[in-house]
């Protein structure tokens, strides 16, 4: 029988599809590049706000609104509350575009209503005109804010479409609550389920309703999907406390959030835990939790420091640049893969400061003391750590912050043992994004961890940081940075 190439390769791409299952996208985005839906929801609410406050001040120029101008600040400031109270601003996935317009024209004309009925009772001089203007900002502030929502309805709508909005889940255990939850997520496409984890072994099935059991429960940690998870979703019997604390244990190396699904409840309670999961979040047992606030100004923080330092040091740069090249054959620039936020691989970049043909990408060799494989102008850029500011374009990239953990290679050895390995809740430093300084490097933990003891407290004082994170933290370490470096003359680097 002659050999069918189309054939082949649609069974290729089917088996594929099957390995990736119904719920997986066909491209996943990291949890880094993908949207927070809190701090969409307050985008949308900042933007109904600044829509009521224009309307208000273009009425009210020039006294057009008179009397009525205390009825109309009244009426504005009423319908940003009823929206919340309508639960406006949630952006389900299952809910319909024309309930959600019925939210809106119902907190309008509700507030509206409510004037009118105000004013008629308490100005009947001035009733006739606070009535024309009461309705005419009613028919402006529903025809703007329809539009408005009308648009972001739609946007979400296609950032759910393109994975950027929509949770990725692990389900560590194959109860029949996580099955009904899997039939839910078929039916309704308001989560994508990356795969199941079981401990049955040879017992459980390779496939749950068509989405691929990945493996047990301890290869959860070393996934290589693990940095496109939102959220491991740990569903067990609900009289299991035993075995519900040993699976948090075994999982509590990863960074991701923990949700727990309990069996064994009644279809309306489970129906109620379904729909939290799949509106996020559920019972929250771990993960950091930043405001959307938070995170924005560290955001622009990082971008308005990083691009100003690069204009500024420019000529200083170029020097290194040259000197380099002028120094030893080879790249200027060192490229090495490193964990980023939620463990995703980034590629961070260094002036090279080694000789190019002992170039260690993957630290098997820590730096030591007058390490021979360092030269001349390699030697004076460690000691001034100089030869990190090529990081300040991971930062631009959103890969890095100016202030977080220091990242390390991946597979990094310390003492001939891989460090990750070292401390259990070593990944938990990677909850946020790395940094290019951060409250170890302050707090006398700079250079390489070449001692088990070394990881322990360096992991110790990031996980301390990334508890405490704060905007003037941040700030404190900025400042304090230039001092510890500079007077730092220990430190091997």
């Amino acid at each position: 029988m002659p050999y069918d190439a189309g054939a082949a390769g649609a069974e290729s791409e089917k088996s594929g599809a099957d390995r990736r299952g119904p719920l997986r996208p066909s491209r996943l985005a990291s949890a880094r590049s993908r949207l927070s839906g809190g701090a969409l929801a307050r985008s949308v609410q900042i933007s109904d706000l600044a829509l009521l406050a224009g309307i208000f001040f273009v009425k009210s120029f020039g006294g057009a609104l008179g009397s009525s101008t205390a009825l109309v600040l009244a009426a504005s400031a009423l319908v940003a509350g009823t929206l919340v109270s309508f639960e406006a601003y949630q952006l389900s996935a299952r809910e319909r575009l024309y309930h959600h317009i019925y939210k809106v024209i119902g907190a309008v004309g509700g507030s509206g209503l409510m004037m009118l009925t105000f004013a008629s009772l308490t100005a009947p001089a001035a009733k006739a005109a606070n009535i024309l203007h009461i309705v005419d900002w009613c028919l402006i502030a529903v025809a703007l804010l329809c539009a408005s929502h009308l648009g972001w309805f739609l946007y979400v709508r296609r950032l759910r479409r393109q994975g950027l909005l929509t949770p990725n889940l692990m389900i560590v255990g194959a109860t029949p609550a996580a099955q009904r939850l899997v039939t839910a997520a078929l039916s309704n496409r308001d989560v994508n389920i990356l795969g199941f984890f079981d401990d049955r072994g040879e017992r459980a099935p390779r496939h749950i309703f068509g989405v691929p059991v990945l493996g047990r429960t301890a290869d959860v940690k070393s996934h290589r999907l693990l940095p496109y998870v939102d959220r491991i979703v740990v569903a067990v019997p609900s009289g299991a406390t035993a075995r519900i604390a040993q699976l948090i244990a075994e999982l509590a190396p990863c960074p991701n959030d923990i949700s727990l699904l309990m069996d064994g409840f009644d279809p309306a309670t489970e129906q109620a835990a379904h729909d939290r999961l799949l509106d996020m979040p559920l019972a929250h047992l771990s993960g950091v939790r930043r405001g959307a606030l938070q995170g924005a100004v560290k955001r622009v923080i990082d971008v308005v420091f990083s691009m100003a330092a690069i204009v500024l040091l420019a000529p200083a740069l170029t020097a290194i640049a040259v000197a380099i090249r002028l120094d030893s054959p080879g790249p200027v620039l060192f490229k090495q893969r490193r964990h980023g936020y939620m463990n995703e691989e980034v590629l961070v970049w260094k002036f090279r400061s080694m000789r190019a043909e002992t170039a260690d990408h993957t630290a098997a060799r820590q730096v030591s003391a007058n390490d021979d494989r360092i030269t001349r102008v390699g030697r004076f850029l460690r000691r001034t750590s100089l030869d990190e500011l090529p990081q300040l374009w991971n930062v631009i990239r959103g890969e890095m912050s100016l202030v977080g953990p220091r990242p390390h290679a991946i597979g990094m050895l310390t003492d001939g043992a891989e460090a990750s390995k070292l401390v259990e809740t070593y990944a938990h430093r990677h909850r946020m994004k790395p940094g290019l300084t951060g409250w170890a490097a302050v707090n006398g933990s700079r250079g390489p961890v070449d001692t088990p003891e070394a990881v322990r407290r360096r992991v110790s004082l990031d996980l301390e940081y990334v508890e405490r994170q704060s905007v003037w933290l941040d700030l404190a370490i900025m400042a304090r940075t230039l001092p510890c470096v500079l007077g730092d003359t220990q430190s091997v680097r």
